[in-house]
């Protein structure tokens, strides 16, 4: 998709690959003929440039088709750049204005609470997004109603736009954090496909009424070396000839 216009947050999505992979294939409850199925465990998307990495999983899950792939970013296509709920099946919100998914996560929690609904609220945001004020209040909000049907998921690449995430505003000690404000919470390797299935698991069996969140360390740009080894990866420059060399790196690096 990023080859078709040249550009696209491509680190964060290799990063958070495998996080999608678990969350998709392990723990998600969806019909694929039917994104707006009553019964579906919500997925929110707050980081809405990542939205290239979600596409990927949306596509694979059968929910978009793949022949969709090729109108990445243009005109009319379901596939912007940024994540909008409006243009695209699955995408259950328009992200992008960062440190809103959490609260957007509470509320829907709270409203399938009170219909009686047991599916769950699933809620991808990035380390950048704990040093929002209301990434906080929400997370108070959201213990405070005892919502264990509330799973947080942190991508933790410490990166953001001016540098490491944990020199912009550090949030560790970040497990010890959430546990203070009364989530149940893990931090595991997010590039560990069995560690991160493990933590989904234990989130969604905790016996606790209390949310949960899942804090995912991973690398940038995972498994394509030359551009892990980038010193500046938030947006990636990739080069016309690079494109070929980075997609022949991810199918050598397959699993067999």
């Amino acid at each position: 998709m990023a080859a078709v216009q040249g550009q696209g947050y491509i680190g964060q999505a290799l990063g958070v690959a495998d996080v999608l992979a678990v969350s998709y294939f392990h723990a998600l409850r969806y019909q694929p003929v039917d994104p707006q199925w009553e019964g579906r465990d919500r997925f929110l998307l707050s980081i809405g440039h990542y939205a290239i990495a979600l596409y990927a999983a949306l596509i694979e899950a059968g929910i978009l088709p793949e022949d969709e792939l090729e109108t990445y970013g243009s005109d009319g296509s379901r596939l912007p750049m940024s994540g909008m709920a409006a243009y695209t099946p699955g995408m259950e919100i328009t992200g992008g204005s960062l440190g809103h998914g959490l609260g957007i996560g509470v509320g829907m929690a709270l409203g399938l609470k009170r219909k009686q609904s047991d599916a769950r609220v699933f809620n991808l945001l990035s380390d950048g997004e704990l040093g929002e004020g209301s990434t906080w209040e929400a997370a108070m909000e959201a213990a405070h109603h005892r919502l264990d049907n509330l799973i947080a998921i942190v991508d933790f690449n410490n990166q953001q736009a001016d540098g490491p995430s944990t020199r912009m505003l550090s949030a560790e000690p970040v497990q010890d954090k959430w546990a203070a404000f009364g989530w149940y919470a893990q931090r595991v390797d997010g590039n560990d496909i069995p560690a991160v299935v493990a933590a989904f698991d234990a989130a969604r069996n905790h016996t606790g009424d209390q949310p949960r969140v899942i804090i995912c360390d991973t690398r940038m740009c995972k498994g394509v070396p030359f551009l892990e080894t980038r010193e500046v990866t938030h947006f990636v420059r990739v080069a016309p000839e690079e494109w070929d060399m980075a997609l022949e790196a991810l199918d050598a690096g397959r699993p067999q």
